[in-house]
């Protein structure tokens, strides 16, 4: 399993650019891939966040992530095929050709376009959100959120968020190690992939909430609701800042042109 939401120490140019600058950077692709309906526009913003991952030198934690999002994207389309009906049938999901249920549960244009759309938009915003991830460290994340005045609580939740979710990843590993340390064996097939979960995703649970009643009690013990903070150093502002704001800018400029039928 490719490690998510975790950075990763590269000499690379999103490594020296300033928090704020991936954050908006971050805000106008959530924007951009909201608004954008078209299935070709959405595949150009995911081929341009790869290219710049590429430009970033994490082209390689980034494609690790396409499996998963190829999962989730396939169980979409089939969601979105059970549920919705509109437009030209293409077929059929159950073939006519079987007796008795064949020809059930049709296969729509509409139903295959909105699936394809929301799944292009969850791979634009997982790949800025992994983009910015990957590049920037929690205490310049955390420096970023203060100084546009982020409500700490919401600070802190992200910031738990991003940190879980990495260690909970680690702690399943080892769990799972050590299920197959004790010659557990669930079995083959998609069943035993099923009942292989059971006893991985029952003490990760466990675990996770007996951390986060840790988590709470450190919380309150180093007094963070009085908002007193250690005063970090800010990273300077650089050229390739200024060339994303540019670049940003101008690509805001054409959406707003494109989308309001000017151009």
């Amino acid at each position: 399993m490719a490690d998510i939401l975790q950075y990763k120490r590269i000499d690379g140019v999103f490594h020296h650019m300033n928090a704020l600058t991936k954050i908006a950077f971050l805000l106008f692709v959530i924007i951009l891939a909201i608004i954008s309906t078209n299935p070709v526009v959405l595949i150009a913003i995911v081929a341009a966040l790869f290219l710049l991952a590429v430009i970033g030198k994490f082209a390689v934690e980034l494609a690790r992530q396409i499996p998963m999002l190829l999962f989730l994207s396939a169980g979409l389309i089939l969601l979105t095929v059970l549920t919705m009906q509109s437009g030209e049938v293409m077929g059929y999901l159950i073939p006519s050709a079987i007796p008795v249920i064949g020809g059930y549960i049709p296969i729509t244009t509409g139903a295959l376009n909105f699936a394809i759309v929301l799944s292009l938009r969850f791979f634009a915003m997982l790949f800025a959100f992994q983009l910015m991830v990957i590049s920037t460290q929690t205490r310049d994340l955390v420096a970023a959120l203060q100084q546009i005045r982020f409500p700490v609580d919401y600070t802190l939740m992200l910031l738990i968020a991003i940190r879980f979710i990495p260690t909970l990843q680690l702690e399943g590993k080892r769990i799972q190690e050590a299920q197959l340390a004790r010659a557990y064996n669930p079995g083959g097939g998609v069943m035993g992939k099923v009942r292989a979960l059971t006893p991985i995703i029952i003490p990760l649970v466990s675990n996770a909430l007996g951390k986060a009643n840790v988590l709470g009690l450190t919380i309150d013990l180093r007094g963070l609701r009085t908002m007193e903070r250690t005063p970090s150093t800010d990273k300077p502002f650089g050229i390739a800042d200024y060339v994303m704001i540019a670049a940003v800018a101008i690509c805001a400029i054409v959406a707003v042109a494109y989308y309001g039928g000017i151009i």
